[in-house]
């Protein structure tokens, strides 16, 4: 049967998709139910020597096994568990002693989860170190800052690059704060009590947790509580979204009565009739999978509430959105990586746009330079408005029709109107700034290295 879902064949990193095929869930899955008969073996449950039989037959088992298991009973981790104890033999007649199907489901996602995110972090950091060396390359490369899609006032695009780097910063820190409250063992039976092993069920829990490398949640229902899940998605959704602010940018930067930015990838056909086009397709895909990420965070909101200790209605919409939001964020981490990789800046054309407005981006400089002198500020800025309305109606600079006007030459020589109309020189703390976002995320990079060699 061909491929039906873009995911297996087109988004996602191989070792992406390899952590969420229907193999590697399984492997996981029986890799919790070995663990908590080890678990049953050290408070007293389950003979030791079982363990190594099942340890034995674990491996040898197929999806196909357990559909074929499945069709038969209608439920997939009891087939799963039938399979393992079957293939076992009387080795097997403790697999999932106490359990609830998702003691296994929720702690085998937990795992998978555990190193999605360490892929996700390493190419997140990936793409932090790009940004902050562009940052620092093009520190001073003059350009126009825009707001409302107008000229407003000048900036560098180390300085825009900059604030990309203190956004996606932050989302490295949303990723690591997440695991504390996602990566946990659900091990506590079918309503959270851990009735099933009475006394030891305590015990029992922790035993899984160690052996695991993973902390068990406090208490739970059947489940796990889903607002893990559900900050999860959300994240991924923000980090989803900053991608796509930059990818924007990077599209009407693109665009050529702008020209600003491009995407340098050689030999890239742009369209099938149009010989000259030059398509921002890493940008646009980005934009495009943003759309669909975003679209995953009302269900994951909407699988917390649940009937009592639990219901079904979480289960199949997990089995899509839990999945398919890791591959996409990794697809988009992926083609960032190779956007900022290819970048092209066109310097000269930044410069070109500051000059569109011949000079009407220094209206700020002149009307505060004015109220300096000693001018109220909001008739200063009436001043300024008309001067700067004269300078688009006539087509000439604003400092033509400044040096004429009779209240700035009594306020500014020429000597001074020419600095204060100098883009270079009204670029505020923007050094100060670039580095404290890079310092910033050099901080966060840096924590995350000491906690890893601890």
């Amino acid at each position: 049967m061909s491929s039906i879902c873009a995911l297996d064949w087109r988004y996602g990193s191989r070792e992406m998709r390899l952590l969420f095929s229907r193999e590697e869930i399984i492997r996981r899955m029986i890799r919790v139910e070995v663990v908590l008969l080890q678990a049953l073996a050290e408070v007293g449950i389950e003979n030791p020597e079982s363990i190594k039989v099942v340890l034995d037959v674990a491996s040898t088992i197929t999806p196909s096994e357990i559909e074929e298991e499945e069709r038969r009973i209608g439920h997939d981790v009891m087939a799963m568990a039938v399979v393992l104890a079957k293939k076992a033999g009387d080795a097997g007649k403790m697999v999932h002693f106490g359990a609830t199907s998702y003691d296994i489901v929720d702690t085998a996602y937990a795992l998978i989860f555990r190193d999605a995110l360490d892929i996700l972090k390493r190419k997140l950091v990936k793409s932090l170190d790009l940004l902050s060396a562009l940052a620092i390359e093009h520190a001073d490369t003059l350009m126009v800052g825009r707001t409302h899609g107008q000229h407003a006032l000048p900036i560098t695009f180390g300085f825009k690059l900059a604030n990309y780097v203190y956004e996606l910063t932050r989302s490295l820190e949303r990723l690591k704060e997440v695991e504390s409250r996602l990566l946990k063992v659900k091990m506590a039976g079918a309503v959270g009590t851990a009735a099933g092993w009475g006394e030891k069920g305590g015990m029992i829990q922790l035993e899984v947790s160690k052996r695991l490398g993973l902390s068990p949640h406090e208490i739970t229902t059947q489940i796990a509580p889903r607002d893990g899940h559900a900050e999860l998605i959300s994240d991924l959704a923000i980090l989803g979204s900053q991608l796509d602010r930059f990818a924007l940018e990077v599209r009407e930067l693109m665009r050529p009565e702008i020209a600003e930015l491009a995407e340098s990838v050689p030999s890239r056909v742009g369209s099938s009739t149009m010989p000259q086009k030059e398509n921002p397709v890493l940008s646009e895909k980005i934009c495009g999978l943003a759309k669909v990420l975003r679209g995953f965070v009302v269900p994951a909101l909407e699988n917390i509430p649940t009937w009592h200790e639990r219901d079904l209605t979480n289960s199949s919409s997990e089995r899509i959105l839990l999945s398919h939001s890791l591959l996409i964020i990794d697809e988009m981490l992926d083609s960032f990586i190779q956007l900022l990789s290819s970048l092209k800046v066109n310097k000269e054309k930044m410069m070109e746009n500051l000059e569109l407005s011949k000079g009407n981006i220094m209206a700020e400089s002149l009307m505060l330079s004015l109220t300096r002198k000693g001018i109220p500020r909001h008739v200063a800025h009436s001043i300024v408005s008309e001067l700067s309305r004269k300078s688009s109606n006539l087509g000439l600079p604003l400092i033509s029709v400044a040096i004429e006007d009779q209240t700035v030459k009594s306020l500014l020589n020429n000597e001074e109107l020419h600095k204060v109309l100098d883009p270079s020189v009204y670029l505020g703390q923007y050094r100060e700034m670039i580095e404290r976002a890079i310092n910033y995320f050099k901080g966060i990079r840096e924590e995350f290295a000491a906690v890893a060699q601890r």
